[in-house]
């Protein structure tokens, strides 16, 4: 299955967020592509501070302007998260349509961020707690033979949370992110490498990019890893879209050579 992942540099207002992601989804329609991966807080970027006012909720103006996308391309539209308001709680919720609009799954965002980088020459400080209420339940849906895992950015540190996602059939992870510079330029490669290789899954690790206001600036780099570890697609800096293949049979292979997806419950 041909794939694409959209890395972009998200800022506040959904209209020019939508524009970009617009014109990346038509490229990806004429380059055969079936899914398409959008990452974390896509639809509008906050400074971390506060909620984005273009809040989601039920099924309101965007809502509908996120499921247009899947609708107006007739593509997949996978992976990418916006905020949510539920019951008067704010939820980083990752949003998965088919190419007719369906819904096909949630998932609200389980491992909030938080770090403090105030001695750190980019003087990074973000608490997600002050802004979203964490999710309780992971989710995996189901595309032509291929299991996918759930997750967003934070997410990405907790092995445990990937090692029970494979346990449950999972064959692709997919982490829509935003992670900063700091702590990008640090981990991002590593962990989304060894998430890959301990759960010999794909990985489709799709990242914001860039300056998105006076507080947030992002790392970027959207990944394309295979079932081995190998990085078939980097999208370095910049807003672009980048391509790759899940193959089942490159998942077999490589599972064929390691056994260490044993469940221990099992």
């Amino acid at each position: 299955m041909k794939i694409a992942v959209i890395q972009l540099q998200s800022v506040l207002d959904p209209s020019q967020n939508l524009s970009t992601i617009t014109k990346f989804l038509g490229e990806a329609k004429t380059n055969g592509v079936k899914a398409v991966f959008l990452p974390e807080v896509f639809y509008s970027m906050s400074d971390g501070t506060k909620p984005t006012p273009y809040l989601v909720e039920g099924k309101n103006e965007h809502y509908e302007a996120i499921r247009s996308l899947a609708i107006d391309s007739g593509l997949y539209i996978l992976g990418g998260s916006a905020a949510t308001l539920v019951d008067g709680k704010v939820m980083n919720r990752s949003y998965n349509f088919a190419p007719d609009g369906v819904e096909l799954m949630t998932y609200d965002k389980m491992n909030l961020f938080m770090v403090d980088l105030s001695k750190h020459p980019s003087n990074t400080v973000v608490d997600e707690s002050r802004v979203y209420t964490a999710g309780n339940t992971p989710k995996m849906l189901s595309l032509d033979g291929f299991n996918i895992g759930l997750s967003i950015c934070f997410d990405l540190r907790f092995p445990e949370f990937f090692r029970s996602y494979s346990y449950q059939g999972a064959n692709v992870l997919s982490i829509s992110s935003a992670f900063t510079v700091p702590t990008g330029k640090a981990h991002w490669h590593t962990l989304v490498r060894a998430r890959a290789i301990e759960n010999q899954s794909y990985v489709i690790a799709s990242a914001q990019w860039g300056q998105h206001n006076d507080k947030l600036s992002t790392f970027g780099h959207s990944l394309i890893v295979d079932p081995w570890g190998e990085i078939v697609a980097d999208a370095g800096e910049g807003e672009k879209i980048i391509y790759g293949e899940l193959d089942l049979d490159k998942i077999s292979s490589v599972r064929s050579r390691l056994n260490v997806l044993r469940n221990p419950k099992a």
